[in-house]
């Protein structure tokens, strides 16, 4: 009677010769190592639900003040223009995407626009520039930014903004309980929303979590409960 194999699902040993002066790593699952795995993954979940927990309470004021200052932007015939640096050009697009399109709730389009997705098509224009030619009076400029290291690297489109009469909306973050760095790059009437979180991911997630809150708040103003 021929010798059945096992599923592939199973383990099975190696009938393999070893080589001279090489130890192999078992083929055998490691269930230890499985059951840490699954700890660091459940960690992951925890702990953005926990960031995201204290962002709704710490978060929602500038959040709904935000939605206002869109509010206000749009109605009044002027622009949302999104920027960000590195990956978060991304969320920028995002944003822009969601405003311009819709959220949940179907509506006109809203006048917003991705500066990042211009500077790639204008090979590499920065922001700064990209303002001086777009940004009017009354428009907004809202920017994303999930590493504080790069604040300094705001300072000239911030200064184009202000120079430009626009509002701003700042997403940043920093550590828990570190000095506010960007007190001096904005004025009283920018809002800015800071993720209080030193681990990028984090930042990154809760950013994402707020963009969302922020349209939903603006349809809300919009068009009214769909509930």
């Amino acid at each position: 009677m021929p010798r059945r194999r096992p599923a592939a699902s199973t383990w099975w040993p190696s009938t393999a010769a070893s080589s001279p002066g090489c130890k192999l790593r078992s083929t055998r699952p490691d269930y230890d190592s499985h059951g840490m795995t699954e700890q660091r993954i459940q960690q992951q979940f925890f702990e953005s639900a926990d960031l995201l927990y204290q962002a709704a309470e710490q978060l929602a004021r500038p959040l709904a003040m935000a939605a206002q200052m869109v509010v206000d932007a749009i109605t009044g015939g002027n622009r949302i223009l999104c920027a960000a640096h590195g990956l978060a050009a991304l969320d920028a697009d995002y944003l822009a995407a969601r405003l311009a399109g819709r959220f949940e709730q179907e509506r006109p389009g809203l006048a917003a626009w991705s500066l990042c997705a211009q500077a790639r098509d204008a090979a590499g224009l920065d922001i700064a520039r990209l303002l001086q030619a777009h940004g009017h009076p009354g428009d907004v400029l809202l920017m994303i930014e999930p590493l504080r290291e790069q604040r300094d690297a705001w300072q000239p489109a911030l200064a184009v903004a202000h120079a430009q009469e626009m509002s701003i909306i700042a997403l940043t973050a920093q550590p828990q309980g570190a000095a506010d760095e960007w007190r001096g790059l904005l004025q009283d009437t920018d809002i800015q929303i800071r993720v209080s979180h030193a681990r990028e991911p984090r930042v990154v997630e809760a950013q994402r979590v707020l963009l969302h809150a922020l349209v939903d708040a603006v349809d809300l103003q919009l068009l009214g409960s769909d509930e």
